[in-house]
């Protein structure tokens, strides 16, 4: 069943937290404004942070389809927008050849009608069910190429998709369209202009406690604090790639499968690998130097017994 849009940043609030989506309060007025003014999130962050969840969260929480469009280098038309089922036209024109019923031209313009196009994700999103228009994810853009961010552009500002065939395909309901990216390359300036912009940052050691009492309550306390506090720490160092929320979560969970009640030397060496994902990160860590933020995090949680 399809739920109401939040009439308000609060209620966006509320809608986020129904799906264990702990945001802020900025993010949730992003949101709002893309929801009620129809226009495109645009979310840029590191890896890991939570971008890809929200659309989610949004499809779950207001009961609407989600419709994916993963990217990748080299994604084209024919992967994102649409194709034609050249199979099926090639068994329509050998149909037509053996009865002899239809003349070139008019077969030319049946073969090339909407029965015969096979609708890709961008294509499908501008498509309204009975639950309402869906939510399209544009994950991770900054992996195409340039001239497919140049073909977003009209689909972004008009919400509609032009075919040479048949002719321009307009939705009746624009969709709800959230865009991620890692920034591993700049977005050009007016594919963003089409969008709302918001910076998905890493959390606080407050909200990252949150988060995981959100997402994995069977972490013990205790643990769950040393982790967020030895995640912290991390991230201000030079790191080749600094753990996102989705290593803390990973992280606790795999620390909690070994039945661990707190953090110690030996275990972080040996479960460094769920928490960085290079070599030199984890060589760099492991040791006397997970020891020692180790015993920073302790200390630190001693003097102050909460979040």
């Amino acid at each position: 069943m399809t739920n109401p849009l939040p009439a308000s940043v609060d209620e966006t609030l509320d809608l986020l937290q129904r799906g264990d989506y702990v945001a802020e309060r900025s993010l949730a007025t992003a949101l709002y404004l893309a929801m009620k003014l129809n226009r495109p999130l645009f979310l840029e962050g590191e890896a890991g942070v939570g971008k890809t969840e929200i659309a989610k969260v949004l499809s779950n929480t207001l009961g609407r389809r989600l419709v994916r469009l993963q990217c990748y280098e080299g994604l084209d038309v024919a992967s994102a927008v649409y194709e034609w089922n050249y199979a099926r036209q090639m068994i329509e024109i050998r149909l037509a050849e053996a009865t002899g019923d239809r003349n070139r031209e008019s077969l030319g313009g049946d073969i090339f009608s909407p029965e015969f196009l096979i609708k890709r994700p961008l294509l499908q999103a501008l498509e309204s069910g009975i639950d309402g228009p869906p939510v399209l994810l544009i994950d991770e853009l900054d992996r195409t190429d340039e001239p497919f961010e140049a073909y977003l552009l009209e689909v972004l500002s008009d919400f509609q998709i032009t075919i040479p065939e048949i002719g321009t395909i307009k939705a009746e309901h624009p969709p709800m369209v959230i865009i991620t990216s890692n920034r591993t390359r700049e977005i050009h300036d007016a594919l963003k202009r089409r969008c709302f912009y918001h910076w998905v940052d890493y959390p606080n050691a407050a909200r990252e406690q949150e988060i995981l009492r959100v997402k994995a309550p069977n972490v013990p306390e205790r643990l769950s604090r040393q982790v967020v506090g030895f995640v912290q720490r991390l991230r201000s160092m030079d790191l080749f790639k600094l753990p996102g929320v989705a290593e803390t979560l990973d992280w606790a969970q795999a620390l909690t499968q070994l039945d661990r009640l707190e953090l110690d030397p030996e275990t972080i060496n040996d479960t460094l690998g769920t928490l960085l994902k290079y070599q030199d990160d984890i060589a760099k860590i492991q040791g006397s130097e997970a020891n020692r933020i180790l015993n920073q995090v302790k200390a630190e949680l001693s003097a102050t017994p909460s979040l």
